[in-house]
């Protein structure tokens, strides 16, 4: 399953440039642009999504991973949603989806179609299937290989990080 999903997310037609200078979100081509935001060792707990707006489950949890900027807004959280949206859909359909639902969150473009050469390093639990949630501060890691169905149920992990 890993490697299917795989495939079929890159199958799409490559980027163009025009859509990656008009964005407005950062996209990064690979997978080394954006790994620093793994291993941060601060005081920060940081929430990581890795999603897609033609991925319905994925949709469906984003209301209960953006009420995290209401629940914890004196906190040091920091959330991410890392896009794995087709690079020739990012001005059609990523960019209308993030106003129109009025994401709070940062949201990033990850490119790098090489994903048997970087999913291991999100972490070695993940079998390539979307949505998944890495939380983490300093070296305190939790890995979600599944939808969220509530905003309960991430906020339950999420007070194991802020306390």
């Amino acid at each position: 399953m890993k490697y299917s999903l795989l495939l079929f997310l890159f199958s799409a037609p490559l980027f163009c440039l025009s859509a990656k200078a008009q964005s407005g979100v950062p996209v990064y081509d690979s997978f080394e642009e954006l790994a620093p935001v793994f291993n941060k060792d601060n005081d920060t707990t940081y929430v990581i999504n890795f999603w897609a707006t033609w991925c319905k489950p994925c949709v469906e949890e984003l209301p209960y991973i953006e009420q995290i900027h209401d629940a914890y807004p004196n906190e040091k959280v920091k959330v991410i949603l890392v896009s794995l949206d087709f690079p020739n859909q990012i001005e059609s359909k990523l960019l209308p989806f993030i106003e129109k639902n009025e994401l709070q969150s940062d949201v990033v473009v990850l490119l790098d179609g090489k994903y048997n050469s970087w999913i291991d390093r999100v972490d070695n639990a993940w079998d390539g299937a979307i949505p998944v949630t890495l939380i983490y501060k300093a070296d305190k890691r939790h890995f979600i290989n599944t939808a969220f169905h509530s905003f309960e149920e991430l906020d339950e992990i999420l007070k194991g990080f802020i306390k």
